[in-house]
């Protein structure tokens, strides 16, 4: 993978491919770039991709001391390399941190969301112990009960699901990336949509969210696109908190390009 260095000199790895204006994808929780093996593809025809790994996952570095401010320095140093102005496309808390992104001025010329994580009312937020009992899973390296506990009391998935989750190929990477998870409980802040906040930024932002996902994803989601002057919502083809790969790679490159 390439390299850029973040202001405060950590090491963040990226892949570039593909030709056209640049298109920067942001992953949320758990993952890393690889999350976006399938919609690259559908993106470099028509755009050039730049997936980058967050700090603390991947191949990119880390440092001792957590601040959203320098997860948004590190996505600058990213659309500095691709040229100093992105469109930039995010998902799960990556949108979330996205929309930080973009309210302190990062160079963005324009941002498509994918169900930030934001909870309106009428749905419960995690309880105000949440972060707690997360740091203290982690420090005892309970890896997968802390990756539960998130799935559980953050996202709200069903015990059933979550064992379902546990048998995944996937599970293997949510246990090496539990420690970024009080990094994305950060992100979310107080899980309620900055709507005075939302109502200054002007840049054009496309808000899509799954036919298929939760109720609290979606409204979240139909939400953020009313709170933004020059938002728009969009429901999609897919499943749970998942657009279908083709769509989206459509609807993305269509955005990108005009």
């Amino acid at each position: 993978m390439r390299k850029v260095v973040s202001r405060d000199g950590t090491t963040i790895a990226y892949e570039k491919a593909g030709e056209g204006p640049p298109i920067v994808l942001l992953n949320g929780g758990f993952r890393d770039h690889t999350i976006f093996d399938q919609l690259v593809p559908e993106l470099t025809p028509h755009c050039t991709t730049y997936v980058y790994d967050r700090r603390g996952r991947g191949e990119s570095g880390d440092s001792p001391a957590y601040a959203v401010e320098r997860e948004i320095e590190d996505l600058e140093a990213v659309i500095e390399a691709a040229g100093g102005q992105v469109v930039v496309f995010a998902g799960s808390t990556g949108a979330n941190l996205a929309l930080e992104a973009a309210m302190a001025g990062a160079p963005i010329t324009k941002l498509a969301l994918h169900e930030p994580y934001f909870r309106v009312e009428g749905y419960p937020k995690p309880p105000e112990d949440f972060m707690e009992n997360l740091r203290a899973l982690l420090a005892d390296d309970r890896r997968g009960e802390a990756a539960e506990y998130f799935l559980d009391k953050l996202v709200g998935l069903t015990p059933e699901v979550i064992a379902d989750w546990r048998r995944a190929p996937l599970w293997a990477t949510n246990e090496a990336n539990a420690h970024t998870l009080p990094y994305d409980t950060t992100i979310c802040g107080d899980f309620n949509v900055p709507v005075e906040r939302l109502a200054g930024y002007r840049t054009p932002t496309l808000v899509v969210h799954s036919d298929s996902t939760s109720d609290w994803m979606r409204d979240a989601a139909r939400a953020t696109a009313t709170a933004l002057p020059n938002g728009w919502g969009m429901e999609l083809p897919g499943s749970w908190h998942r657009v279908n790969t083709d769509i989206l790679g459509r609807v993305l490159a269509g955005f990108a390009t005009t």
